[in-house]
């Protein structure tokens, strides 16, 4: 497990962030899907191209978990696999990073959820999904951790939990008891059009809980996709169409060029760290356990524009670290490697 953060530590964080870090971080939890990724063993190929595959611990909810941990926070993971060989040992990989599994449940009936992903050489990923359903899709409300959500200071979630039934059903269930405990709501809509029954549905789906959120982290391709079409640079697209009154963060990822963030009293843009990619897996997840991670330490960083600013750099370190190695859990970063980089690192 990665150390607790001790006040000497306090004094390596970015300036205007440090001084402001509690020394112990609140929980987070994190809700959804937690799956094996099997990746060509070589890049740069279809997947009817690959020679072969190797398997890898995925789902975008999960990698988060591990990732505040793995800095250094607390984290819990709340969601369903197979009582099969793949579930018990995605359990215990989030168990031997020090993720809370408590709220982890194992179905009989049904299979832990496996995709397969690869970078094609024009650069674009694909994916083949098997969930006919899988273990996370049937996740029911009665099955829930209640005093793990109780517990939590944030609670994160995406939107595949909200494509099939039983999972929606707990999906709201949940979200509407952390939002009564007094929980900050993070939402990550992480679109994956293949699994969505139509485009339209998509749209509906990840819109249908938009309002409730107060974090809310999407891409660029994620704002082109939900407004229709249009340009995801502009920032009165975003503003006009996406942020709402009551968010406390809308944070719009760019991959390498960093983030721009919006905010109730102020908006900017934050450069990436640079890195040498080998593999993009995971990076998304990374930023967004290094700004939750911060958010556990800081819950005011929304009213100070330095000390966000600070947060974020943090969190766009986090995810150029990921890109330097393959897969998404293994590649995730401590502290301590994070420090390390934004002492010496140039930005894009």
């Amino acid at each position: 497990m990665a150390d607790s953060l001790t006040p000497g530590d306090i004094k390596d964080l970015p300036t205007g962030f440090k001084g402001n870090l509690q020394v112990k971080t609140s929980p987070v939890v994190c809700f959804g899907e937690v799956l094996i990724d099997f990746v060509p063993t070589v890049g740069g190929v279809s997947l009817a191209e690959a020679p072969a595959f190797k398997k890898a611990p995925g789902g975008a909810p999960a990698n988060v978990a591990v990732g505040i941990s793995r800095l250094g926070g607390s984290s819990a993971f709340i969601g369903k696999v197979g009582d099969d060989e793949f579930g018990y040992m995605l359990v215990d990989i989030l168990k031997q990073n020090n993720v809370d599994c408590s709220g982890v449940r194992f179905d009989p009936n049904a299979r832990t959820a496996l995709a397969f992903v690869t970078l094609r050489a024009d650069g674009e990923r694909e994916f083949l999904f098997f969930r006919h359903p899988s273990a996370d899709m049937l996740l029911t409300e009665r099955e829930l951790e209640v005093k793990v959500i109780e517990q939590a200071q944030i609670f994160h979630y995406g939107s595949i939990s909200l494509i099939d039934e039983p999972s929606k059903s707990a999906h709201l269930a949940a979200l509407k008891l952390a939002k009564k405990s007094g929980c900050i709501l993070s939402y990550d809509p992480n679109l994956r059009l293949a699994l969505w029954p139509s485009p339209e549905a998509a749209r509906d789906g990840i819109m249908s809980i938009w309002d409730q959120a107060d974090v809310v982290k999407i891409s660029e391709d994620e704002i082109t996709f939900l407004t229709g079409g249009d340009d995801p640079y502009d920032d009165n697209v975003v503003l006009e169409k996406l942020f709402r009154l009551n968010f406390k963060l809308l944070i719009v990822t760019e991959g390498s060029q960093g983030c721009r963030y919006y905010t109730q009293k102020f908006r900017g843009r934050v450069a990436g760290v640079k890195a040498n990619p080998i593999d993009t897996t995971g990076a998304g997840d990374a930023f967004v356990s290094g700004i939750l991670f911060c958010l556990a330490s800081d819950s005011t960083l929304f009213q100070d524009e330095q000390r966000l600013r600070d947060a974020l750099r943090f969190a766009n370190a986090c995810g150029a670290i990921t890109v330097m190695e393959r897969g998404a859990i293994p590649a995730l970063p401590t502290k301590e490697a994070v420090l390390e980089m934004l002492s010496n690192a140039s930005t894009v």
